[in-house]
């Protein structure tokens, strides 16, 4: 994953913060955290504190916006 832009929906969650704590290792060059929750993403920017996150509103539902924020990603990984 090093170098890569990957986008993780269902960032915020669970399981998606795991995963990114994980590949954050692997020296990614950004990550994009999808989720509907902005308390949560709050909180997680704080925790995190990592430049390379960029956290990005949307619902995976929105097919028009998942799209949108996928632009010049790599990697997606669906945790939603």
């Amino acid at each position: 994953m090093e170098g890569e832009t990957l986008l993780v929906t269902g960032g915020t969650g669970s399981f998606g913060k795991a995963f990114i704590k994980r590949v954050l290792k692997e020296n990614p060059r950004k990550v994009i955290v999808f989720s509907r929750d902005e308390a949560k993403q709050h909180a997680m920017r704080l925790e995190f504190d990592d430049s390379r996150l960029q956290f990005e509103i949307g619902d995976v539902r929105d097919r028009e916006r998942v799209f949108k924020v996928m632009r010049k990603v790599n990697y997606v990984f669906h945790a939603a």
